[in-house]
C-alpha cells in the first residue's frame, strides 16, 4: 500500500533550495564571542546573590512574576533543592475527589491535588474519582518496595568476570554494613549479579523508608563501589557507578514483573447503572475498548498497557514535591477492564514503578508540603499510603478516559474545556 503524506516538510531536502551554502555554513559554525549575559553562579542562596542574578538578567516584568514578595520571604526554604535560585514558578492546582481508597495503608476519602496546565484533566480525574467512590471505593494493595542502583564492571574476558563474581559473593554481608553506614533510613535488601560476556552488572536493591530514595541509594552504593575497586583481586578494565540496568527515569519492561520504587495494584467493580450514570456508556463497550487498545499497544511496541497514567502522575508529582522526571518510569503498568458474570465492570491497574516519598526531596517545600497536608500524607509513615492513592488516582483516570472514548465525548470535552 502506498504511503500518503498529506503535508510533509523535509528540511534536509529543502536545504539546497531555501538556503545558500555560505549562509548555511555561517549559521552552523562555532561562535566564540563572549556570551551576552552571565549570571551569578554562587552556590549560596541569599538576597545579595539573587539580586545580582536579576540585575544580570535585566527583566523586571519576569522578576515581578517569579520573585514575588511571598517567594522572597520564603526563599531560604529552597536552599537544598535548587542551584542559582531566581524565584518560584506558579502553576494552577485543582483537586479531584472525593476518591475513596480502601487500602492496606490508605483508608478514606481523598481530595487529590493536581498541578497541571492541561484543561479537562482535573475534571476527568474528578469524574473517575466520584464514580469509584459511588461504587464503594477502590481496593488498593502495596505489593512490594525497592529502589535500585546498578554498578557495571568490564573485564578482559569471561574468565576474569567469573573470578570477580566468585570473590564478590563472599562480600555481600560486608556490602550491607557499608551501605547502611551511610543512611539511618535505607536498608540494603538484596544484591544480584548479571553477567553479560565480559561485563558484570550488580543490582543493589534498597528499602528507603518514606523517602523516594534515589539520592540515598546512590550515596550508599557509591561507598560499596569504591570498596570493590580498592579490594577486588581481579581489577576491571573500567567500571561505573551505574550501568543503566536500574531503569532510573527511563521506560523499561523489567519491573513489570518486579519492582522499582513501590509496586501497587488497585481494583474496583462497578454496577452497570453507575457506568451509565457517570460515563454514559456500558461495561461491554469499555471492555471492547480495552481489547482493541491492548492489541494497538502491542502493535506500537508500548511497554505495559494503559491509557494515560502519565497525566495523573505528572500532575500529582509536581503538586506533591516528587521527582517529576520519574514519570518516565512510573507511568508504566497494566490496565484491565472486564465484564463480570453479573454484567458489572471490573477494572484494575497495576503500577510497578511508583517513585514516591513523603519525606526528603521536594516534599518539604512550602507549596508541596501544603499539597501533602491536604491529603493528610505529609511526613514519616505516609509514603505507602501515598503510593496507594496514586494507584487509585490512575484507576480513576483510566475509567474516565475510556468512558469518554466509548461515549464519543473525548473530543467534545476537550473542545469545551480547553477552548
Amino acid at each position: 500500500m502506498p504511503k500518503v503524506n498529506l503535508h510533509k516538510r523535509d528540511y534536509l531536502n529543502n536545504l539546497g533550495t531555501e538556503l545558500d551554502m555560505s549562509e548555511f555554513e555561517t549559521k552552523l559554525a562555532p561562535k566564540f564571542d563572549s556570551p551576552a549575559k552571565r549570571v551569578n553562579r554562587s552556590p549560596y542562596l541569599n538576597q545579595r546573590n539573587v539580586d545580582y542574578r536579576w540585575k544580570s538578567l535585566n527583566n523586571p516584568s519576569a522578576q515581578a512574576q517569579l520573585l514575588d514578595p511571598h517567594t522572597e520571604a520564603q526563599m531560604e526554604a529552597y536552599e537544598k533543592n535548587i542551584e542559582f535560585f531566581i524565584g518560584t514558578l506558579k502553576m494552577p492546582i485543582g483537586t479531584a475527589g472525593p476518591l475513596r481508597i480502601n487500602g492496606l495503608f490508605a483508608q478514606g476519602d481523598y481530595q487529590v491535588p493536581l498541578a497541571t496546565t492541561e484543561a479537562a484533566l482535573v475534571a476527568s480525574y474528578n469524574r473517575g474519582a466520584n464514580l469509584i467512590t459511588a461504587a464503594g471505593g477502590t481496593s488498593a494493595m502495596l505489593l512490594n518496595e525497592g529502589v535500585t542502583r546498578t554498578p557495571g564492571f568490564a573485564f578482559k574476558s569471561l574468565v576474569e568476570a567469573g573470578q570477580f563474581v566468585a570473590w564478590l559473593v563472599t562480600q555481600f554481608d560486608y556490602f550491607k554494613q557499608l551501605a547502611e553506614s551511610t543512611t539511618s533510613h535505607g536498608k540494603l535488601s538484596d544484591v544480584s549479579v548479571n553477567i553479560e560476556g565480559n561485563h558484570v552488572y550488580l543490582v543493589f536493591e534498597y528499602l528507603t523508608g518514606d523517602a523516594s530514595g534515589q539520592n540515598m541509594v546512590t550515596i550508599a552504593t557509591n561507598v560499596v563501589f569504591n570498596y570493590i575497586l580498592e579490594h577486588t583481586p581481579i581489577e576491571p578494565d573500567y567500571a561505573f557507578l551505574d550501568g543503566n540496568l536500574s531503569g532510573d527515569k527511563k521506560a523499561n519492561s523489567q519491573t513489570l514483573r518486579s519492582v522499582r520504587g513501590k509496586k501497587v495494584t488497585a481494583e474496583v467493580t462497578i454496577p452497570a447503572e453507575l457506568v451509565e450514570k457517570y460515563l454514559h456508556t456500558t461495561p461491554e463497550k469499555m471492555a471492547q475498548f480495552g481489547q482493541m487498545t491492548t492489541v494497538g499497544g502491542a502493535l506500537s511496541g508500548t511497554i505495559g498497557i494503559n491509557a494515560h497514567y502519565a497525566n495523573a502522575l505528572a500532575a500529582l508529582y509536581i503538586a506533591c514535591g516528587q521527582d517529576a522526571a520519574c514519570v518516565a518510569e512510573s507511568a508504566i503498568g497494566m490496565t484491565r477492564m472486564e465484564v463480570t458474570a453479573k454484567g458489572e465492570l471490573y477494572a484494575s491497574v497495576t503500577l510497578p514503578n511508583l517513585m514516591v516519598g513523603t519525606v526528603g526531596g521536594g516534599t518539604g517545600l512550602p507549596s508541596q508540603k501544603a499539597c501533602l497536608d491536604l491529603l493528610g500524607l505529609s511526613g514519616s509513615g505516609k509514603s505507602q499510603a501515598l503510593a496507594e492513592v496514586a494507584a487509585g488516582l490512575c484507576l480513576a483516570g483510566e475509567l474516565s478516559i475510556v468512558g469518554a472514548f466509548c461515549a464519543g465525548h473525548f473530543s467534545r470535552a476537550h473542545h469545551k474545556l480547553a477552548r
